[in-house]
């Protein structure tokens, strides 16, 4: 299974790493350079206000279906022939209540109204996305998987490169149209990821069965009470922004808050694909009594290294970071970036034990802590926004993600009885202190920054292999060894 897991997360990581700084570095930041600040926050809040309620889009489904597919494969037919009708059912529910909720906070305006309705059918496309590889991930089709996690960001990558430099249209380059290519781009991942579960399951036709539905329904609930309290506490900064903060400067500010929490947005793409992988391989081992021990210590090792590096690396060099991306409020989004980032460190925990405890059936903790991470975040943000507006959200984010994070930890190792590994805490706790020490030589370097970013990533990495935190010649025996049968 080690085999399996390592062989798809190369592929599945290095894929994204080749997509990512395209869309993160050329299309993402040259629409927001293009559309300024204002108006990329104005487009920020509508498309956060826009996930509040994205779980209704599916109520906990595709992460039960991930789930029981892994388990029990040839239900795979059955299941998807059923789902297809509720999850369309669901699409228009959640579009009624955003568009009632939207309209009682922030009144009637209609291109705010146009982009939310655009913005509710993205969100429909992408739960059925994510729904069709929930089903692929369950078969353990991991290459596959691969495949289809960046296909709609190549497509949009695609589609904005050609309307932002083809010189196919007149004017300049509207936010509207950054929505419509998202609009496209998953309309296709979506017909071809049908394609590919159609074919799978030997599809034949849709059925209608309430009382399958509603089954469905009652237990993939606690799922669903799980992503939508983790979807309060992430995406409601900037929907507070706007709503604590005066007309003259809520949109600014929510477009400051937007520079800093894309770039760690980005970041946490690639945390969340170990999740995918993930989720899969724990729920088959767990019903089949083998020993997690070994998967979630090496996931952890790969996925915290890269975290520590990522999140230092980039907060001691969040102007030059920021400056490189953006065209205004250089050091105003620095400073909330230089915060921000270090949330990658407990989300990228959350995606290995929040896995675990949601491929073990544990949800009624699970959903205790994101609760309480959410009231914690509200609270926060409520006191720390009118003092220091878009900064005070980031102090309020990392506050609610690091005690979530904890909390999750210490509930896994109440599960499964994981034996401590001191050898490895001390190992990680020098590792933090050595990275803080380079980035601080790295940035005395008489170079160009980047060349002394590039010196301090290496140097990161030599030392997290001295200290055997990983090992390339460890990898690459589990990645060539021939699988036990």
């Amino acid at each position: 299974m080690q085999k399996k897991f390592l062989k798809s997360l190369i592929l599945i990581l290095t894929l994204n790493l080749l997509i990512k700084p395209f869309w993160v570095l050329g299309i993402d930041r040259t629409v927001q350079n293009i559309v300024g600040a204002k108006d990329f926050g104005f487009y920020f809040v509508i498309f956060n206000f826009s996930f509040l309620f994205n779980i209704i889009l599916d109520l906990g489904i595709t992460n039960y279906n991930n789930r029981n597919i892994a388990r029990n494969s040839h239900l795979l037919k059955d299941n998807f022939q059923r789902l297809v009708p509720v999850k369309i059912i669901l699409g228009a529910v959640y579009s009624i209540i955003t568009f009632v909720f939207f309209l009682s906070i922030f009144g009637y305006e209609q291109r705010q109204v146009q982009i939310l309705g655009f913005l509710c059918i993205n969100q429909f496309l992408l739960s059925f996305i994510l729904y069709l590889r929930s089903n692929i991930a369950g078969l353990l089709l991991l290459t596959t998987e691969s495949i289809m996690s960046v296909l709609d960001r190549v497509l949009m990558i695609i589609i904005c490169g050609v309307l932002l430099w083809g010189n196919l249209i007149k004017g300049s380059f509207k936010i509207e149209w950054f929505v419509y290519s998202q609009t496209i781009a998953y309309i296709i991942t979506a017909l071809i990821g049908s394609i590919i579960v159609i074919k799978k399951s030997k599809f034949e036709k849709i059925i209608w069965d309430k009382k399958f539905s509603l089954k469905i329904l009652k237990e993939s609930f606690p799922y669903a009470l799980l992503v939508l309290l983790m979807t309060f506490y992430n995406r409601i900064d900037p929907i507070l922004i706007k709503k604590i903060l005066g007309a003259s400067i809520r949109d600014q500010q929510a477009g400051i808050y937007a520079s800093a929490f894309r770039i760690l947005d980005a970041s946490n793409m690639i945390a969340y694909l170990f999740s995918v992988l993930l989720l899969p391989i724990f729920s088959k081992m767990i019903k089949h009594n083998e020993s997690v021990d070994k998967i979630v210590k090496l996931s952890t090792t790969i996925l915290i290294t890269g975290a520590v590096i990522v999140s230092f690396g980039l907060s001691f060099y969040s102007y030059n970071i920021i400056d490189l991306l953006y065209k205004e409020h250089i050091a105003e989004s620095a400073a909330v970036f230089k915060i921000l980032i270090f949330g990658f460190i407990p989300i990228a925990s959350t995606y290995i034990f929040g896995t675990l405890l949601t491929a073990n059936g544990s949800l009624k903790a699970l959903n205790i802590i994101a609760g309480s991470g959410m009231i914690l975040s509200i609270i926060l943000n409520l006191i720390l926004i009118p003092k220091l507006m878009a900064l005070g959200s980031a102090y309020a984010s990392i506050s609610a993600q690091y005690i979530t994070a904890v909390a999750q930890i210490i509930f896994a190792q109440y599960i499964f009885k994981f034996k401590i590994n001191y050898n490895l805490l001390i190992k990680i706790l020098l590792f933090v202190s050595g990275v803080i020490v380079i980035n601080i030589f790295s940035k005395q370097l008489n170079f160009d920054w980047k060349l002394n970013f590039t010196i301090m990533i290496a140097a990161s990495l030599l030392l997290a292999s001295l200290l055997r935190l990983f090992s390339i010649k460890s990898l690459l025996k589990i990645i060539t060894e021939k699988e036990e049968v």
